[in-house]
């Protein structure tokens, strides 16, 4: 092994990464009534959550917390079953963190400086170096060891993982002025007026949320936090404005080594950007790349027989053309155009899907038109139903986003599947 890679290899392993998962995310609408935003399927058989995790485990870092909240049961049940293969022998382990007002009676987490400062005393007993804080929410691959070997090459108490944004889509983050050096001057959450990167006209610096701050560091403005009264207890509004000025405070762009151009990096959290993310898989060359074999993304693999296609009649034909389907599929006499449909899924005879996301456990019946649509799991779709060519008529049963994808889901087709007294 050589120095560096040793170097790396230390500091990895002194390296506790806790990823945030304790959100909603309400704009996902009714995809999060009834499961936490990291749990949403996506890319067939992953679920968002899958992609900070596999991450973390391929740069090395594998002292992972995972922090949850709301409505974490199928978030917690798909890490016990797809994340345990971990070593705790050799120090290694995935954690679930869930709020349990560790620090009062009435507190939940209130915030994402909130949610680690809730479990402090948990984490100072593990004596890391390094804590590398993760939204829990997004889709992306990156190596976590070279954004921490740069923060210790800077000797930063704080370092930043940035994207390279148009200043139009920079309003929407929270977005860092720097210097030559990387140094970061200020940070302004949702700017009017974003402020351009050095030698540039028409690209800002925005956060990933990403974050590495030196352990002892950390502690010191969680404590610091907790005790100011009018502090909302934020990292991108609260702790990372306060320490700018006292701190080194770096950006670290997010950036392909071998281009130097943005890498690839998507937030899923509107119906619109969950859909179009997912029909990007499907394409001939996506920007994603899921079948890299030196960057496996890895989650829980039900054990489900190959997707089978059947019938071979003029009128009656299983097939699917620039799709992904997923095991355990039954594609019977029914086409499938330019769609994702993920495990178990069951599409009956003489039924069209196109421009779709169909999720688990779903039974299509037969003569179905479904267009640009994300149908929920567990749904079943009555006979005869066409979805996504009459909007106005969809918007009387179902959500229709702004960009027109329709989302359907078992209770908007009166399949009552939760019970709540």
């Amino acid at each position: 092994m050589s120095a560096s890679s040793h170097n790396i290899h230390q500091l990895t392993r002194n390296t506790i990464a806790l990823i945030l998962a304790g959100g909603r995310g309400s704009r996902l609408m009714n995809m999060t009534d009834w499961r936490a935003k990291p749990a949403v399927p996506f890319g067939g058989k992953f679920r968002i959550i899958d992609f900070p995790l596999s991450n973390c485990v391929n740069s090395g870092i594998r002292k992972i917390g995972i922090l949850t909240q709301y409505k974490a049961d199928s978030l917690i049940r798909h890490i016990q079953q797809g994340w345990g293969f971990l070593r705790g022998e050799f120090g290694e382990y995935v954690d679930l963190m869930p709020a349990q007002q560790r620090i009062d009676e009435t507190s939940w987490y209130k915030g994402t400086a909130d949610a680690i400062f809730q479990n402090i005393d948990i984490l100072r007993t593990r004596k890391p170096e390094y804590i590398l804080v993760l939204a829990g929410d997004h889709i992306y691959k990156m190596d976590y060891a070279s954004m921490l070997a740069d923060h210790v090459e800077k000797k930063a108490d704080l370092t930043i993982g940035c994207l390279e944004v148009s200043l139009k889509d920079a309003t929407a983050f929270g977005v860092m002025d720097i210097d030559s050096s990387r140094r970061v001057k200020a940070f302004i959450e949702k700017p009017a007026n974003p402020p351009v990167m050095p030698g540039r006209t028409d690209t800002a610096l925005a956060s990933m949320g990403i974050y590495i701050f030196n352990a002892g560091f950390l502690w010191e403005q969680l404590l610091k936090d907790a005790d100011t009264k009018t502090s909302t207890n934020d990292f991108g509004k609260d702790i990372i404005p306060s320490v700018i000025d006292k701190y080194v405070v770096n950006a670290y762009p997010f950036l392909d080594l071998q281009s130097g151009e943005q890498s690839y990096w998507r937030d899923v959290g509107t119906i619109d950007a969950y859909w179009a993310a997912n029909m990007e898989l499907v394409s001939v060359k996506p920007d994603l790349n899921l079948y890299d074999t030196t960057w496996p993304i890895w989650t829980y693999q039900e054990q489900t027989p190959p997707a089978k296609f059947v019938f071979d009649e003029d009128d009656r034909r299983g097939m699917a053309v620039d799709s992904m389907i997923s095991g355990g599929c039954v594609i019977s006499g029914a086409t499938i155009r330019h769609s994702l449909v993920c495990s178990n899924v069951r599409v009956n005879s003489y039924t069209t899907v196109q421009d779709s996301i169909v999720l688990p456990e779903v039974n299509i019946g037969r003569n179905c038109r479904i267009t640009k649509a994300i149908i929920e799991k567990n749904c079943v779709v009555p006979e005869g139903t066409i979805i996504g060519e009459n909007l106005a008529e969809d918007k009387k049963r179902f959500h229709v986003s702004e960009g027109g994808v329709v989302l359907v889901t078992p209770e908007m087709l009166g399949q009552k599947l939760h019970y709540v007294r």
